[in-house]
């Protein structure tokens, strides 16, 4: 930078001593401008850890869908900084490989913000990485009650498993089903879900006449449901962390007849998943309620404009899942949020406008707690109906603004 030099020191208060002042404040400016100028021309870049690969990239594929589809409707520049999306695979469940994408992504390729996280153990691996490096990381998936709390620089845009279980509890009771058999996948996740699930059906008046918890491992389902029909509860209550779980389950729900028998089925959204699940079983899912915070049925604005640019963004792609909208979500968090601080992006002035933030979503009104960064939004209640000749999940009922526990 030129530098102007003085060969004589002015007089205070003389002319010589203002104009002095004047050219120095104007090499200040010009200084300052020049800064910001480099650093609006330097690209903004958002770190995705997720699953692309493997058994769980039914997470990682939906949030680069979600992403592109943001990126299609409000293109790749904001508050004059570039957009880079770089993608790092973890497979879901390899914390080292978090952890190794996170130092790589943070100390190498300068990110401002990590998303994504398909699975808890990848959040809380990263979590302290980005504590230390004061690095905004917004958890698109990741369920767990709490996790929050293990950094102040974690956003959740996701959900909870309380947000779903305890309040579908709830409503249960309220609306003439009396008596429930849970029947959860044996391992912390499930336990949590049949918890919450128990303890506020409960609470409403209802009872739980049985219980029973399967393998992770090729569960074999026949045993299990010829004992609930046995017990002729009025609704089974469901969880397990896979698609898959969903489609072996109903299938035998359907093929053993307890929807013949007057027996509900009761689950969280995925379970009956517009692919695969209602496709592979058609009509053997009617009448299977599930809870999830959203359906590609509701009518709101935003949820029309995201599934129009959905399918411009994503031809060919499975239809749009809640995993889809909590990344596109967290795009428009993040664009805001460059907004509002003119480009100028750091960890602490990131999380300042992060927590408390709302937003109208293709799921509803959304809002980020701000003690808990963690989000608050509606639940839907939805079963499975035919409507114009296709299987949807078709919402019954809206659970207004629910906190994450």
């Amino acid at each position: 930078m030129m530098q102007l030099t003085l060969k004589t020191k002015p007089k205070r208060g003389t002319f010589g001593a203002v104009l002095a002042a004047m050219l120095a404040a104007g090499l200040h400016l010009a200084a300052g401008q020049a800064q910001a100028q480099a650093q609006a021309q330097e690209p903004l870049r958002i770190g995705v850890i997720a699953a692309l690969t493997g058994p769980f990239a039914n997470t990682g594929k939906p949030f680069e869908d979600g992403i592109k589809t943001y990126l299609q409707q409000y293109g790749d520049q904001v508050a004059g900084r570039k957009i880079e999306i770089i993608y790092r695979d973890d497979g879901g469940t390899n914390v080292d490989q978090s952890k190794r994408a996170a130092q790589e992504l943070i100390t190498r390729d300068k990110v401002s913000f990590l998303i994504g996280f398909s699975l808890t153990p990848s959040a809380m691996a990263v979590a302290p990485i980005a504590t230390q490096a004061k690095m905004p990381m917004i958890v698109m998936n990741a369920v767990t009650n709490g996790i929050t709390a293990k950094s102040p620089y974690m956003v959740r845009t996701s959900m909870t498993m309380h947000q779903m279980t305890g309040p579908f509890g709830t409503w249960s009771a309220k609306n003439k089903i009396g008596k429930v058999y849970t029947l959860v996948s044996d391992y912390s996740t499930g336990l949590d879900a049949e918890a919450n699930f128990s303890k506020e059906f409960s609470a409403g008046g209802g009872k739980i006449v049985g219980s029973a918890r399967v393998p992770l491992a090729n569960p074999d389902y026949s045993p299990f449901i010829q004992r609930i029909k046995d017990e002729k509860p009025d609704a089974l209550f469901f969880f397990a962390p896979g698609v898959e779980d969903g489609i072996g389950l109903l299938k035998a729900f359907s093929d053993k007849g307890l929807g013949k028998a007057g027996i509900k089925f009761l689950g969280v959204g995925d379970m009956t998943s517009e692919t695969p699940t209602l496709e592979a079983l058609g009509e053997r899912t009617l009448g299977a309620v599930t809870v999830l915070n959203y359906a590609p049925t509701l009518d709101n604005e935003a949820n029309k404009s995201f599934l129009k640019a959905y399918a411009a963004a994503n031809p060919g792609r499975p239809p749009a899942t809640f995993v889809t909208v909590a990344a596109y979500d967290t795009m428009g968090m993040i664009y805001e949020t460059v907004r509002k601080l003119n480009g100028a992006v750091s960890g602490d002035k990131a999380m300042q406008v992060l927590a408390g933030m709302k937003r109208d979503s293709p799921r509803g009104p959304i809002s980020i707690d701000p003690a808990t960064r963690d989000i608050v939004q509606n639940m839907y209640i939805r079963e499975v109906k035919k409507v114009n000749g296709k299987l949807v999940n078709e919402p019954i009922g809206v659970l207004r603004d629910v906190r994450p526990n």
